[in-house]
């Protein structure tokens, strides 16, 4: 076992100034609050927090790190107290083992709501100080080292959630040598056999190679010497876990990865490392798309280097890394490379780690805290796309970013006001999948407001839950405004009085504290007629002559009731072909043989009612009910008579979500065809986003909307 001797020679391998009397005490002080408790193993507790500050000292953390992981599980599991913390080490390290033991018994893989409720108090503690972030992965990583001792079902649970969470959250603090460690382990755990089967075959490739690895190392270190360039350079061999989840990503054999070993070039400037790819690529062909500055244009970690692959010696395609010592001290340590963060402000820490900022801006927005995981892993697991605004600002997105994540990424209001896009000077539909190094200019409209239909576009958890949560809003709000027709039609028709005098004490006759609640719940339906006209009543405001007959009431013009929910046992039907969908503004015709017919305010048929006005109700949409069932529309489409037309319409209607359920070639000509074709869409917002998209295509010279 580790001792307390051996841990302070190491810090003062790295820190001979360290403070030993504080690191002895807060050693003794774990010592005593554990000294009764075992581990699984049988090993006495106090080994654990040891082996936790060991890992530490690995990435040279400072004394107040060291200290917290001597004491981070004291408060939790022992009868020693956060005051007795302050009193004898200060307010800095007693707010690192609270953040600690805040998050100490988090189980992200429990129930959903638990896990991730406990997920949030992580982001929350570590937007604090992100000290308690790496700790409390070098916490998980020492238990990683000891699973084998806990049965194979508890293994599964921790090595799953270490392989979705914690690994991920080392790669976006930079450290890389610790989220390999926790990928093996876990890989070990999940998919022993899958590991097994990589490793040997690595081996094999090795015994074959290590005179071909020799040989190419040789022969870059002698065109580098030509130059009088100091450097050292180092092979190294991708990792089990890392082989494996790229060819279960492209789908491709082990035999046809092409960069399981590369090499490292270390060098003592940036201008050294811009020398190197000219000499480089000079002596020989570089491989087209594997070329990554990362050094004018840094990772979201902060990680710098140049990436290029080369058609090396004896035709061999070599994956180099070119970048500074400094560089690579980060590229090792990340976040734990620069010792002066713990001065630092929160303010300054946000702005150094903006994919933080970004997770505390999604925790602000979502709903839940289910919705907040989710796309947390979304975010967790990206890499990057490099995209730029007009005046040269960098947005990094994930992989087949579109530009609605681009718009949410500069600003939450550009993505909110956001209506079309040009991306390097052309217009372009919003469900492009963006580049490395395009330029993308984004259209906004003050009025508008992001349709429901781009959370399926959108790439970036961040979008997904900006979209989702305005459009819960914007539904609650067409509620709201309904239920205050409604409310107001039934004053004016049923009340001795022209307006209620306390809203208030009205909402609480039916147990609600809040006006906006009372109007939403009347405009869903869930406080209907007869409870209001009740209301009324013991109010003393309801007009007796109304108390005669109430189920005539409901013809009464201009009542606004949802097309879906209301309950007045009168049949309901959409005219023939009126191809209305949610969000076209509807009357109901009151036939006495047919009940309620439903046409859109624009319909042409409507002429034939007359103009009775006495048989119009004024109708309102479920909105709710309309998102999950498609209404069909009809648009006409000109386009040019060429080859592929009909196939770059269909994939824009595709990738808009939309589905063609009837097509007609109404007429063609030598230049041009007319189309009519129905499409099955989920409202007005979803359809208009489709024709946007067709419109933008360059074989498409008219769109348009055919009603009845």
């Amino acid at each position: 076992m580790l001792t307390e001797n051996q841990l302070i020679d190491s810090i003062c391998e790295y820190n001979p100034s360290t403070n030993k009397v504080l690191i002895n005490k807060a050693f003794s002080l774990a010592e005593n609050a554990h000294q009764n408790q075992k581990r699984i193993s049988g090993d006495p507790y106090i080994s654990h927090p040891l082996e936790v500050a060991k890992i530490l000292t690995e990435y040279k953390l400072d004394d107040s790190t060291i200290i917290t992981a001597l004491l981070h599980d004291t408060i939790e599991d022992t009868d020693l107290t956060l005051g007795e913390v302050k009193k004898q080490f200060g307010a800095e390290i007693a707010d690192l083992v609270d953040g600690l033991t805040k998050i100490g018994k988090l189980n992200l893989f429990t129930k959903e709501a638990e896990q991730a409720e406990n997920f949030r108090k992580l982001i929350l503690a570590m937007s604090n100080d992100v000290r308690v972030l790496i700790v409390k992965l070098a916490d998980r990583l020492h238990n990683m080292r000891t699973i084998n001792y806990l049965p194979q079902d508890k293994r599964l649970v921790i090595a799953k959630e270490t392989i979705e969470i914690y690994a991920p959250l080392s790669g976006r603090l930079g450290i890389q040598s610790l989220k390999e460690e926790l990928e093996e382990l876990s890989f070990e755990v999940i998919n022993s056999k899958a590991r097994k089967v990589i490793l040997e075959k690595l081996h094999s490739l090795a015994s074959d190679s290590s005179e071909l690895i020799s040989g190419i190392q040789k022969e870059l270190s002698k065109e580098i010497l030509k130059h009088k360039i100091k450097f050292s350079i180092e092979g190294r061999e991708k990792k089990p876990y890392s082989i494996w989840h790229k060819m279960e990503r492209k789908s491709i054999s082990l035999e046809q990865l092409s960069d399981i070993y590369g090499f490292r070039i270390i060098l003592n400037s940036i201008d050294d490392c811009y020398r190197i790819i000219g000499i480089v690529h000079q002596k020989w062909n570089a491989i087209p798309g594997r070329f990554k500055d990362y050094i004018s244009t840094p990772k979201i970690n902060d990680y710098q280097s140049i990436h290029t692959t080369i058609l090396g010696p004896e035709n061999n395609r070599i994956e180099l890394q070119i970048r500074t010592s400094d560089m690579h001290d980060v590229a090792e340590r990340g976040v734990a490379a620069h010792r002066n963060y713990k001065d630092k402000s929160l303010d300054k820490e946000k702005h150094t780690y903006p994919w933080l900022e970004d997770l505390l801006e999604m925790l602000e927005q979502g709903e839940s805290s289910e919705d907040f995981l989710e796309n947390t892993k979304l975010e967790l697991f990206q890499d990057q796309v490099f995209c730029f605004t007009p005046k040269g600002r960098i947005i990094a997105l994930p992989p087949r970013a579109t530009p609605i994540d681009f718009a949410f990424e500069v600003h939450t209001d550009i993505g909110m006001k956001c209506i079309g896009c040009r991306i390097n000077g052309i217009n372009s539909p919003l469900y492009t999948e963006l580049l490395n190094g395009d330029e993308i200019q984004i259209i906004t409209d003050e009025k508008s407001l992001p349709p429901m239909a781009w959370e399926k576009i959108a790439m970036t958890g961040k979008a997904k839950l900006a979209i989702r949560r305005i459009n819960k809003e914007k539904i609650k709000n067409q509620y709201s405004e309904l239920g205050k027709e409604i409310l107001d039609k039934h004053i004016k028709v049923y009340a001795k009085v022209k307006k209620i005098d306390n809203m208030k004490d009205f909402c609480s006759r039916f147990g609600l504290n809040s006006i906006d609640d009372f109007y939403s719940k009347v405009g869903r339906g869930e406080i209907n007629h007869e409870m209001i006209l009740k209301a009324f009543s013991k109010l003393k405001i309801l007009d007796n002559s109304e108390e005669m007959n109430l189920e005539n009431d409901i013809q009464v013009n201009g009542l606004s009731i949802p097309v879906r929910g209301f309950d007045r046992n009168i049949p309901f039907r959409f005219a023939e072909d009126s191809r209305v969908v949610p969000g076209d503004k509807i009357f109901g015709i009151l036939d006495s043989d047919s009940g309620i017919i439903i046409y859109s305010k624009q319909s042409k048929n409507l002429n034939k009612h007359g103009k009775d006005v006495n048989s119009y109700i004024d109708l309102t949409w479920d909105i709710d009910n309309s998102l999950t069932e498609r209404f069909t529309a009809r648009i006409m489409i000109d386009c040019k008579n060429q080859v592929g037309a009909l196939a770059k319409i269909s994939r824009a209607i595709g990738l808009s979500n939309a589905n063609i359920e009837n097509l007609k070639l109404v007429s063609r000509s030598s230049d041009f065809y007319k189309l009519d074709i129905d499409l099955g869409v989920y409202n007005l917002s979803h359809l208009n986003l489709m024709i946007s998209s067709v419109r933008k295509l360059p074989v498409v010279h008219r769109v348009v909307r055919v009603m009845d």
